[in-house]
């Protein structure tokens, strides 16, 4: 296609930057919105302020060709402003945003298959180091993780020197104004882990507050000016996904409706529909409360339990992605969720993947150099990275869907845990022939078996734990 204006990629951000009034508060006071067109398609996009008189409009095309903006305000000077720029073909390694495919799983949009690998660390960007920052992408370039959850806001004993919201202190926060310059830092780092390859997992809540900010117990129309305002900013970014809270049910100033009517909200003003969710808490090997994800603004289930054979439960109770973001951290933490090992680690991925979930990894060792990876990122340390890599590769290896290719008769992946199995009856398939392959999870290592043909067979194993079987037809 021949254009001589504008052109952004598929899944691109196109920004328009306009001049407007600054006095009074222009973050309440001014509002700004456009609507893009493409053919008889029409999307609406809200703006945002950012500071010294600049206000700016993001917006993330996704069909090719000739799309038109006009953009509307309250302000003379915002309004009425028209063009247009082509959207065009997608660079190499942008496959659009992360969508959920065929009930249990997740595809770019472009149907590249997606298999989420998650880590979390929480605050790595609320300091604003970047020789920490900086080692962070590090590690993580070097990591097998390819999601990370990350939170937006400070808990009680953090004192960051920027905030989403002006001031630097409990006394001085002014809840009616944004910090730009908090969002222009994090809008890097959001870049960087694009770069990678790294979904973001944005924790927009939490409930470790503890009355210090008042973040936790804002009301609901402060909580939509906020959310609105993040979504402005980030939701063009092609790799941003919205977990509403982390811990909702520890959160004692909000009920399960008011999480409701915020997941709606977000539902409603986010353009581009990108993964929602919301996490619960546990109280650690005693109870969890998980929150209804049959709910239609629901896209996945992010669960945090301890016990990763519940995988099957959940996947029959919810035709919806499973992903247990928080199984607990290898680490050596005084808490139980901050020091199980690297070998348990490894046992509760393959525990949930091999029935048809997804775990987020995490690491909480207090006595190291960079200390926790949870909360500031640094170095890895642990035990399961390597096993995490040589798991990701299986799973890629094999089809976006396993679950469904055993039911098709293609395909198998059978882990055994802790059992030490000395030999295992499987029946397979008539009138096919198969491969089977021996996996040591935590050795990392695969040993061709044995060509079979179908039927019921008898496969020798070594009676140690954390085996596992791949067959697959040939």
């Amino acid at each position: 296609m021949e254009y001589n204006g504008r052109k952004v990629e598929r899944w691109g951000r196109f920004e328009l930057v306009l001049k407007g009034p600054s006095e009074g508060n222009p973050f309440q006071d001014t509002r700004l919105t456009a609507h893009f067109q493409y053919k008889n398609r029409m999307v609406q996009v809200n703006g945002f302020y950012d500071e010294e008189g600049i206000y700016r409009l993001r917006f993330m095309p996704d069909q090719l060709g000739v799309w038109s903006y006009t953009t509307e305000s309250s302000c003379q000077e915002l309004d009425g402003h028209t063009g247009e720029f082509v959207c065009i073909e997608p660079s190499a390694d942008n496959h659009g945003p992360v969508r959920v495919k065929d009930d249990y799983g997740f595809a770019y949009e472009d149907g590249k298959p997606y298999i989420p690998f998650g880590t979390t660390c929480y605050h790595w960007t609320h300091n604003e180091d970047e020789r920490l920052e900086d080692l962070t992408l590090k590690t993580l370039k070097q990591a097998p993780f390819n999601k990370i959850r990350m939170c937006m806001l400070p808990t009680h004993d953090m004192n960051p020197p920027a905030l989403v919201f002006a001031g630097t202190c409990p006394e001085d926060v002014d809840k009616s104004r944004f910090n730009p310059s908090f969002f222009r830092h994090l809008e890097r780092r959001l870049d960087d882990l694009m770069q990678l390859g790294i979904e973001a997992d944005i924790v927009l809540f939490h409930p470790y507050d503890k009355g210090y900010w008042g973040f936790d117990s804002m009301d609901f129309e402060t909580d939509c000016y906020y959310l609105q305002y993040v979504i402005a900013r980030l939701g063009a970014y092609r790799h941003v996904w919205w977990s509403l809270s982390n811990e909702f049910d520890f959160n004692k100033y909000k009920t399960v409706e008011d999480w409701d009517r915020l997941l709606q909200f977000v539902q409603r003003i986010d353009p581009y529909q990108h993964l929602r969710s919301i996490h619960n808490g546990t109280k650690m090997y005693k109870s969890s409360s998980l929150y209804d994800f049959t709910k239609p603004w629901i896209t996945h289930q992010s669960i945090q339990h301890w016990d990763a054979e519940l995988t099957t439960s959940w996947r029959e109770a919810c035709r919806k992605p499973v992903v247990i973001d928080e199984i607990s951290y290898e680490g050596n933490s005084s808490r139980r969720w901050g020091n199980i090992s690297g070998e348990e680690m490894t046992h509760r991925f393959w525990e949930a993947m091999s029935r048809g979930g997804s775990v987020g990894h995490g690491e909480s060792f207090i006595d190291r150099e960079t200390r926790a990876w949870i909360s500031t990122g640094g170095r890895l340390y642990g035990e399961c990275i390597d096993r995490i890599a040589f798991l990701r590769k299986i799973m890629e290896e094999g089809p976006a869907d396993w679950i469904r290719a055993s039911q098709d008769g293609s395909y198998w992946l059978y882990y055994f845990g802790r059992h030490q199995h000395a030999y295992k009856y499987l029946e397979l398939p008539e009138n096919s022939s198969y491969r089977i392959e021996l996996i040591d999870t935590w050795n990392m290592a695969i040993t061709p078996m044995e060509n079979v043909f179908g039927g019921l067979i008898k496969v020798q194993l070594p009676g140690k734990p954390y085996m596992a079987l791949r067959i697959v037809k040939a």
